[in-house]
C-alpha cells in the first residue's frame, strides 16, 4: 500500500528527493546529485538544499504513529545557510528535527550532510500545520 506522505509525484519527483528515516519529530530526505541538480558553476544548486531543508523541516512535524493520520504542513519562514559546494555523485541527507511548536505551529531545525560527513548546509523552518491534523 502506498505511503500516502511518501513523497511521490509532483515536485518531488521532478527535484529527485525521497523520504529516509522518518519518526516523530525526526525527518530525513535524501538524494543522489546528478548534473541536472547543478548550476552553471558545476556544483549543487542553492535551491535544490532549499528544498531539501524545507521538505525535510516539514515531515519533521508531521509523523504520526496513528493508522489513517495524516498530518500535513505548509511552509511560514526558512532560513538557509550555505556551507559548502556538493559535485555530482555526492549523496545527501538533509536531517531535521522538530524543536518545539503547538496546535497550529512548529519549528524545526535541519542539517544537510554528504556521504562523508560534510555539513554542506543547514536551515530553520516554522510551519503551519493544515487542516486538523495538527499536534
Amino acid at each position: 500500500m502506498k505511503d500516502p506522505l511518501q513523497p511521490e509525484g509532483g515536485f518531488a519527483a521532478l527535484v529527485g528527493y525521497r523520504l529516509g528515516r522518518w519518526r516523530e519529530g525526526h525527518a530525513e530526505i535524501l538524494l543522489e546529485v546528478g548534473s541536472r541538480h547543478l548550476n552553471r558553476s558545476g556544483v549543487l544548486h542553492g535551491g535544490v538544499l532549499t528544498t531539501m531543508i524545507d521538505a525535510a523541516g516539514g515531515f519533521a512535524g508531521c509523523h504520526s504513529a496513528e493508522p489513517g493520520v495524516v498530518r500535513r504542513a505548509f511552509t511560514l519562514s526558512l532560513d538557509c545557510h550555505f556551507v559548502t559546494n556538493a559535485p555530482a555523485g555526492s549523496e545527501l541527507i538533509a536531517s531535521a528535527r522538530k524543536t518545539g511548536g503547538g496546535r497550529q505551529i512548529f519549528f524545526s531545525t535541519i542539517e544537510v550532510h554528504d556521504q562523508d560527513g560534510r555539513l554542506i548546509a543547514q536551515g530553520a523552518g516554522v510551519y503551519r500545520y493544515r487542516g486538523t491534523g495538527g499536534a
